[in-house]
């Protein structure tokens, strides 16, 4: 054999084993480059959690459930997310649709951590700043979601999900390569330092946005822009009320609004226990590692399963270990021997890979249902119905831990508001059936 032979031999095995073991059964091109790095910054971005939450705590002196109600804005631009669905098909910009949108978000976010670590020193404008830097992901993600579903469509049965997982753990491990420095940062800058470094990241939405496959549009007049929305709004309006398309979606967002506890552990975890960000950046980086396990799992051996049984008993697991916390805030672990570090190390690593796989049916399932011709509006409008139960989420646990008592310096219910967020999720259950057991595209092809 020669060795140009063996050569391209190589080179064969190597784009084999890149695409089915790297890419997930994708071919790898430039499109598919920039989907996969929007993803990874956006896992990136997260370098400035821990130093908002801190921010928000320490310099702007907010109570728990303020935490709580503020971050739960951050969640308002994925609510619209189909008006950006709406612009960037209607009003296309030197006659693309895709592209300027794209490098627009860039910038928008690069402004709003700027700002961040310039000016903001009040509690709104702190939550416009917030609100701008999460408008400038959910406007990146409409533009690669129009491309994500438009493939996702195309795949069988047996592949489903196979882009999305792809697009995840490239998330996943965007927020992996940074997680631990979101903590180490904040023990050498403060977290206003932390903001300047994170707005250097959005701008690779602009650079990659010029690899997003398109060709420019025709220029139309007002009138035709118009009806065409008028068209769009109406197969969106039949699309959402039929009834394989409205009861998987009223179940998701039921499972979605349920009251959280995160910023009152926040708290505790900080103030009471006394973790240092250099460890909470530790916690996040195997959160992160458990979030790319969840999605390979998935992705290994559960992808073909109904969505209806991955989601249904991954929810009663995450219910039944999110009690382990109690554990933590009731201090119960030191008497078993087991110290507060290595405790919230395993029970983050646990109930992260639970949480990854019962999302990841979420979003496969919000894929399958959308029909021809709308993939992208559609698919937006189910996840921001999606992120109208993360918000409320939110807020709900913001008044559900001031309810209780909970405050940055009382923590003897904590206890109890751990019970009621657990709880909770596991109240939509019941409407479970309205998850369909098989796939949503066979019920569709039956009825077209």
């Amino acid at each position: 054999m020669s060795i140009s032979t063996t050569a391209d031999t190589i080179k064969t095995q190597l784009r084999t084993f890149v695409k089915d073991k790297l890419l997930f059964g994708n071919d790898p091109t430039p499109e598919l480059l920039a989907i996969v790095s929007v993803y990874v910054v956006r896992g990136i971005l997260n370098l400035a959690r821990l130093a908002v939450s801190f921010f928000l705590k320490d310099e702007l002196g907010l109570t728990p459930a303020e935490v709580s109600a503020l971050t739960g804005l951050a969640v308002l631009p994925w609510v619209i997310k189909p008006l950006f669905g709406f612009l960037s098909d209607g009003f296309p910009i030197f006659g693309y649709r895709r592209r300027p949108y794209l490098i627009l978000s860039g910038f928008l976010g690069t402004a709003s951590w700027l700002a961040l670590a310039t000016f903001v020193n009040h509690a709104w404008t702190a939550a416009i700043a917030i609100i701008m830097s999460s408008a400038s992901i959910a406007i990146s993600d409409v533009i690669v979601d129009s491309q994500v579903v438009e493939r996702a469509r195309e795949e069988s049965l047996a592949n489903a999900g196979s882009l999305q997982s792809l697009s995840w753990g490239a998330s996943a491990f965007g927020g992996l390569i940074t997680a631990y420095f979101s903590g180490w940062l904040l023990e050498i800058f403060a977290p206003k330092m932390v903001f300047a470094i994170t707005a250097v990241f959005p701008l690779v939405f602009s650079a990659v946005a010029w690899l997003i496959g398109e060709t420019p549009v025709q220029k139309r007049d007002r009138a035709e822009v118009f009806a065409n929305v008028k068209g769009q709004m109406q197969q969106l309006w039949q699309a959402i009320t039929q009834k394989q398309i409205l009861l998987p979606t009223v179940f998701i967002f039921l499972w979605q609004a349920t009251p959280s506890s995160d910023s009152a552990l926040f708290f505790f975890m900080t103030n009471e226990l006394g973790f240092e960000p250099e460890f909470l950046g530790r916690v996040r980086l195997v959160s992160s590692f458990a979030s790319l396990t969840g999605v390979w799992i998935f992705q290994r051996f559960l992808k073909t399963i109904s969505f209806r049984q991955v989601l249904g008993w991954s929810t009663v697991i995450s219910a039944v270990l999110g009690m382990s916390v109690l554990l933590l805030v009731t201090h119960t672990n030191r008497a078993l021997g087991i110290n507060d570090y290595w405790f919230s190390l395993g029970d983050n690593l646990i109930l992260n890979v639970i949480g990854e796989i019962a999302f990841m049916p979420v979003l496969v399932l919000s894929a399958r249902l959308c029909p021809p011709g709308i993939e992208a509006t559609l698919f937006a409008l189910l996840m921001s119905i999606f992120n109208l139960g993360g918000f409320l989420s939110h807020e709900l646990g913001g008044l559900l831990t001031h309810f209780v008592g909970v405050t940055e310096n009382n923590f003897d219910r904590l206890w109890l508001l751990v019970i009621f967020t657990n709880f909770s999720t596991l109240l939509p259950l019941p409407l479970i059936y309205f998850v369909p057991a098989t796939d949503p595209r066979e019920t569709q092809s039956k009825t077209i």
